[in-house]
C-alpha cells in the first residue's frame, strides 16, 4: 500500500498529461491512501447521485457497481451517503476494485458513519483527498470535489438526483471535459426535472437495462504502461 500525505502527488503524476481543458479546474497535487495501481486497473466509472435515495435508486447503483466489477472496472464515487455508499459497498462486495475522491483531508471522515467505510478504501482500495492535512471542510469543497471526481473518471452515471443536487453539477463539468455522461432511465424519465433533458440534449445518454451490455462492451481501456514508468510503489 501507498501513502501519499505530506506535499502531495501532481494531478499529472497520478494521471498523465492534461490537456487545455482537463487543466483548468485541476487541482495541482491531490493526496492518496491506497493502491494507486488501480488507477490503471481499467476503466474508471464514476456512480453518483443523491444522499437520499429511495430504496430502487439504491438497488440501481448497487447493480450497476456489481456488474462493472465482473468487468474489471474501477467503481469510482465521493463516499457521500446515499448513492455513493451503496456503489463504493456493492463494488467491494463483488470482489471489485474502487476509489473514493472525498471532499475532506485524508485523516477526516464525512458522513462520519462512513468512517469504516472509508478506512476500508484506504487500506485496500484507493481514497483521493485534494484537501491538505488541517483543512476545514466546509460546503464548498464537495462541489470542488466533484470536479475533481469528473477529472479522474472516464465515464459518470448519475443514478438519482434532485433539482437541486450537487450531482448536476458533476454532470455538467463531465460533459465540458468530454467524458461519457449516462442517465439512468428513471431519472432521464422524470417528468418532475428539467435537467436530465437539457443534459441529453448536450450529450448525455440514456442507461437502461436494455442498453446495459452496449454500454459495459464500450468502456474505454485502460493503457498502464505510463504508469508503470511514472510511479513506484
Amino acid at each position: 500500500m501507498n501513502q501519499n500525505v505530506e506535499g502531495g502527488i501532481s494531478v499529472e503524476e497520478l494521471l498523465g498529461p492534461l490537456n487545455s481543458v482537463e487543466s483548468k479546474f485541476a487541482p495541482s497535487h491531490v493526496f492518496t491512501a491506497g493502491h494507486r495501481q488501480i488507477l490503471s486497473h481499467g476503466a474508471r466509472v464514476a456512480i453518483v447521485g443523491t444522499r437520499e435515495p429511495s430504496h430502487e435508486g439504491v438497488l440501481r447503483a448497487k447493480k450497476l457497481a456489481r456488474l462493472l466489477a465482473r468487468r474489471e472496472a474501477v467503481v469510482v464515487s465521493g463516499l457521500a451517503k446515499g448513492i455513493d455508499t451503496a456503489a463504493h459497498e456493492a463494488a467491494i462486495a463483488a470482489g471489485g476494485k474502487t476509489i473514493a475522491v472525498i471532499g475532506t483531508p485524508l485523516g477526516q471522515a464525512y458522513p462520519a458513519e462512513n468512517r469504516t467505510l472509508q478506512e476500508t478504501i484506504m487500506r485496500d482500495h484507493l481514497c483521493i483527498s485534494q484537501f491538505p492535512s488541517g483543512t476545514r471542510v466546509q460546503p464548498k469543497n464537495f462541489p470542488i470535489r466533484n470536479r475533481t471526481m469528473a477529472l479522474l473518471s472516464d465515464v459518470l452515471v448519475i443514478i438519482e438526483a434532485g433539482a437541486k443536487s450537487g450531482t448536476i453539477n458533476q454532470g455538467w463539468e463531465a460533459l465540458r471535459l468530454g467524458r461519457g455522461l449516462f442517465l439512468a432511465r428513471s431519472l432521464a424519465a422524470n417528468p418532475s426535472l428539467s435537467w436530465p433533458k437539457e443534459m441529453l440534449n448536450y450529450g448525455a445518454t440514456e442507461l437502461s437495462d436494455e442498453s446495459m451490455e452496449e454500454f459495459l462492451n464500450e468502456l474505454p481501456e485502460r493503457d498502464p504502461a505510463w504508469m508503470e514508468n511514472a510511479l513506484s510503489f
